[in-house]
């Protein structure tokens, strides 16, 4: 690929890469609560919002490139997992369209200890690698996905999906205070939901786009 075409093809890349994580990442769960929690109590807020943003980063460049060198050998291995990763994306869609009919919010409430910052990266270590739908999600969906980019721009793909889940962390973190009552509103889960939901569906069509045009 010439640098002309690399660099047309290099927004819409990190496009696809931050979308496909915020998609991903942004969803109730134990690790989402940690953070923010410990924004609310203004506590390591630093040190948990880069450690949970590296590890993402370090598990999908790990899983791009990784995915990259295998499926670079057996492209129909590449078109599989292609249409494997859209039909997982369509159902994950559907699901968050199904949370966006239903009402729920995220309790960061702790049990009011403080924690050593040793004790908070513990925690979001825990949090994040003890997680086995990280390895699924983070490293084998998003590592296929990336992978299908031209080698050129898989880099600009695994900038968008690590700033995606920086932009998150920190945003969970350092703007808990304002965040809090907001994520406490069953109704702003639902927008959320439905946001997710659809953009879930536009990669999941994208993905099916690309498998074909390689058939």
């Amino acid at each position: 690929m010439n640098p002309a075409a690399t660099t047309s093809l290099a927004f819409p890349a990190f496009v696809q890469g931050l979308a496909l994580s915020l998609g991903l990442i942004v969803a109730i769960g134990a690790q989402n609560a940690f953070v923010l929690r410990q924004g609310l109590r203004r506590e390591h807020v630093g040190g948990v919002v880069l450690f949970c943003a590296v590890a993402d980063a370090v598990l999908i460049a790990a899983g791009v490139l990784g995915m990259a060198r295998a499926l670079g050998q057996s492209p129909d291995l590449a078109r599989a997992l292609a249409l494997a990763g859209a039909i997982f994306l369509a159902v994950y869609g559907w699901q968050a369209l199904r949370r966006a009919r239903q009402e729920h919010r995220l309790d960061a409430a702790g049990d009011g200890s403080a924690l050593r910052l040793s004790a908070a990266l513990a925690q979001a270590a825990a949090f994040t690698l003890l997680n086995p739908h990280v390895y699924l999600d983070t490293v084998l969906l998003v590592g296929s996905i990336g992978a299908q980019q031209p080698a050129g721009l898989q880099g600009w793909f695994i900038a968008g999906a690590s700033g995606a889940s920086l932009a998150w962390f920190a945003l969970l973190g350092f703007g808990a205070r304002w965040l809090a009552p907001w994520f406490a509103r069953p109704r702003a889960w639902q927008l959320l939901d439905g946001l997710i939901g659809a953009t879930m569906f536009v990669l999941s069509a994208m993905l099916v786009r690309h498998a074909l045009v390689r058939m």
